[in-house]
């Protein structure tokens, strides 16, 4: 009987839309690491400033800002392409067209030649890329019903890090691969490298003409025919408004719990590599261990987390994804009492990604739960925005902590973090069964 409940749940998996989640995750997480560690890594073998390639990594702050345009993509119609392929499908294939231009245009900019170009297609695929992401967080919300978003959640999350897989390992593969000579900078591997990520964006393309607009979806007003005044109203003002006028207070603990849910795993994070490379850990052992070992672990957690909220339900597996990631930042203590061992090392990453996948499966579901569909584009990118801004600005500080107080200090400090968010994800828990 039990195993009869396992199968019910696994047999979620296979709807189409949860299906086609999978790709659309794969087309999100591919513009990522080619504007940020990608990028990074390419603009140090041209030679580029590490300072220069520490402020170029402000492009990413694209996706925490895409609240301010998200609107936009909510409510603007776009000329002859909503009409053919509805409000969703239209700005997915808007994004991703732009996308791929700005692939190109990066493949066919030399950054120790002419930064400035690269930078600014860089910035063209940032936008884009978020732009993406607002369409189709729309897409999966409106696209099936509360009971499988967890599922949904945890195909994109799926999608999202085989994408990373192939933009940062990938890449640094087919850039090898072309590269006649390790010892001298060459443009022509990454000229292959990044047209080779373009054209996998056919993926997220042909996926977006595949998959139907969702039924539900109501087909916003034109301009023309409210007026500027009132459109803009009732495409930037209104969804925020009525966030707050159908939770009320309770909004307050929604935003606190949103703003903190993934800080510990944030604030490590920007940490990890440094830490790893003054433990002894070769480039060779980190790249097999976290970026991709790591990155499968990760994938194994988000379709746990799935499987959980269906046999759990949302919030215990809430709980359950926070008290883990927290929980395994103290492994890093451990870690670095061993120092270098690979062992050790695979490990703590084991603990960390699986926990990591797990609750970022759990909590989109959570937030997806959260929006009004009239306004679903805009109210979850505010969501996403407030769940990377403070964390981010925290991170900002992790180098700071170290160098005061160490490592140990820092890694129990980050699990420490976690707490507050216990604490919260309760609260909203008891809020929920008042309501119910």
């Amino acid at each position: 009987m039990n195993g009869a409940r396992w199968r019910d749940a696994l047999a979620v998996y296979a709807h189409p839309r949860v299906a086609a989640m999978l790709f659309l995750g794969f087309s999100a997480g591919l513009p990522l690491l080619l504007v940020l560690g990608t990028l990074s890594f390419w603009l140090s073998e041209a030679g580029i400033a590490r300072a220069t390639i520490g402020h170029l990594s402000w492009v990413g702050l694209a996706y925490g800002t895409k609240f301010a345009w998200a609107p936009l993509v909510d409510r603007l119609r776009l000329p002859w392409l909503t009409a053919h392929l509805g409000r969703r499908r239209a700005w997915l294939l808007l994004a991703q067209g732009t996308i791929v231009l700005g692939l190109l245009g990066m493949a066919h900019a030399d950054p120790a030649h002419d930064l400035a170009r690269t930078v600014f297609f860089a910035l063209l695929v940032a936008f884009a890329s978020a732009t993406q992401d607002i369409a189709v967080d729309a897409w999966r919300i409106e696209a099936v019903e509360v009971a499988r978003q967890g599922a949904m959640a945890a195909a994109y999350q799926v999608g999202y890090r085989v994408a990373m897989i192939t933009a940062g390992a990938g890449a640094l593969w087919i850039a090898a691969l072309f590269d006649p000579s390790e010892a001298t900078y060459d443009f022509r591997p990454w000229q292959v490298a990044y047209t080779v990520m373009a054209m996998l964006m056919g993926v997220g393309i042909l996926t977006t003409l595949l998959i139907p607009e969702p039924e539900g979806a109501t087909s916003p007003p034109a301009i023309t025919k409210l007026g500027v005044k009132a459109w803009l109203l009732g495409s930037f003002v209104q969804p925020f408004l009525e966030l707050f006028q159908r939770l009320r207070w309770q909004a307050i603990l929604i935003l606190a719990l949103i703003a903190l849910y993934r800080v510990s795993d944030v604030v490590l994070g920007v940490m990890s590599n440094p830490f790893y490379q003054e433990m002894g850990f070769t480039k060779e052992e980190v790249a097999s261990v976290s970026k991709l070992y790591g990155v499968l672990m990760t994938l194994v957690g988000a379709g746990l987390g799935g499987l959980l909220v269906v046999r759990l339900g949302l919030m215990r597996t809430l709980f359950l994804g926070a008290l883990a990631s927290a929980a395994s930042n103290l492994l890093f203590v451990w870690l670095h009492g061993r120092g270098h061992d690979v062992g050790a090392l695979v490990f703590t990453v084991s603990a960390d990604n699986l926990s990591a996948g797990l609750a970022s499966s759990a909590f989109v579901a959570y937030l997806s739960g959260l929006v009004n569909q009239a306004y679903s584009a805009t109210q979850y990118a505010l969501f996403t925005s407030v769940m990377l801004l403070l964390p981010k600005v925290i991170a900002g500080l992790s180098g700071d902590v170290v160098d005061a107080f160490g490592w140990a200090v820092f890694f129990t400090g980050t699990a420490t973090l976690g707490v507050p968010v216990l604490l919260l994800v309760w609260l909203a828990s008891r809020m929920e069964r008042r309501h119910a």
